[in-house]
């Protein structure tokens, strides 16, 4: 049985942020909503009659996406200490092309971002990682998109050291859950190669959060 949009764990947690911060909901309007194989809410777009606190009609349209996580993977190779980054490739609807990217996926009505995170790497990439390895950057998620949707992000990175036959058997490996139309393949780079291949704001930020985190200041005079 589909899940009806007020219902949703997304959609709740939402509106909830909006009432908190003052805004008077007037009318929400489900546009249209694309649902799981199970009936539950994936996203939504939205259109929102609301007013601010100051008085103002906010921008209407929402596309409604809940919290996501995103994670960085880097292989340190054990000879050389040389950093790698572990992609997905996938094509996108930003421009139709390819896109390289950081293991991501939505909480959708999960509570446990960590926990998601690594059930994200396992299904993107093959890698077998238990929450409590995954070191959580900033105290709080980020909106990429603050003007159009409510897209919340939690920052993670993961960092192996392994030989270098090991860290390139995870190159070129096709991955994604076929039910939900994912076609993923693995990508392997040095980091400052890697770095350069991403173009999503997001991926550029968590590069620059998590060499900033382990201090590696030559790495970042790189990039």
């Amino acid at each position: 049985m589909a899940e009806k949009l007020t219902d949703s764990h997304k959609y709740r947690l939402w509106r909830k942020k909006l009432e908190v911060n003052g805004l008077d909901i007037h009318n929400i309007e489900e546009i249209y909503s694309r649902r799981k194989g199970d009936g539950e809410v994936l996203f939504s777009l939205l259109m929102t009659d609301a007013t601010t606190p100051e008085g103002d009609k906010i921008p209407p349209i929402c596309f409604l996406k809940g919290e996501v996580v995103c994670v960085l993977i880097c292989f340190i190779e054990k000879t050389t200490r040389e950093k790698y980054l572990l992609l997905v490739k996938q094509r996108r609807i930003c421009d139709g092309g390819y896109t390289y990217e950081h293991p991501a996926g939505m909480l959708d009505s999960e509570s446990d971002p960590a926990a998601v995170a690594a059930r994200e790497v396992y299904e993107e990439t093959g890698v077998e990682v238990a929450k409590e390895e995954l070191t959580r950057l900033l105290n709080h998620p980020c909106y990429p998109s603050t003007g159009t949707s409510d897209e919340a992000m939690y920052f993670f990175f993961y960092e192996v050291e392994l030989p270098r036959a090991e860290i390139m058997a995870y190159h070129d490996q096709n991955m994604g859950v076929e039910s939900d139309h994912e076609r993923i393949t693995t990508h392997i780079a040095p980091f400052v190669k890697g770095h350069r291949l991403i173009t999503n704001t997001n991926g550029i930020l968590l590069d620059y959060l998590y060499l900033k985190e382990v201090g590696d200041w030559e790495l970042l005079k790189k990039l």
